[in-house]
């Protein structure tokens, strides 16, 4: 096995490796392989300054959605998927707003509800 140059000094500094490393060297790589990606940022996947002006979040929301607090000003979709806002519980009347996965905005002056679809733009008429 061939050694790096820049990483051989630093092996050298550090010292002989302890008899037990070996052995630990496959669960190590076993919990990192099973531990999968890791998320660029923790938290909640859609967030928005409610009405109440308390911070709400949602994690992996899905379809009609009611906004705690009454939804207003701030929104992020960080979603996969589109949020399309709606003045009426339930999501029923008109769209007030739709915002696109990945972005943020400000839904004013308010929202109550929100559907989540999974469409990408190709599906889109």
């Amino acid at each position: 096995m061939r050694i790096h140059p820049g990483v051989r000094g630093f092996v050298r500094a550090a010292g002989p490796v302890p008899p037990l490393a070996p052995a630990l060297l496959p669960v190590l790589l076993l919990a990192a392989v099973a531990a999968g990606p890791a998320r660029a940022a923790a938290g909640p996947d859609f967030q928005y300054l409610g009405l109440d002006d308390k911070i709400h979040g949602l994690t992996a929301p899905q379809g009609c959605v009611a906004a705690k607090g009454g939804g207003s000003r701030a929104v992020t979709n960080s979603t996969r998927g589109t949020a399309t806002f709606y003045r009426e519980p339930g999501c029923a009347g008109s769209p007030a707003a739709v915002l696109e996965p990945g972005a943020a905005g400000r839904i004013a002056p308010y929202f109550a509800s929100v559907r989540f679809s999974f469409i990408t733009k190709a599906q889109r008429p």
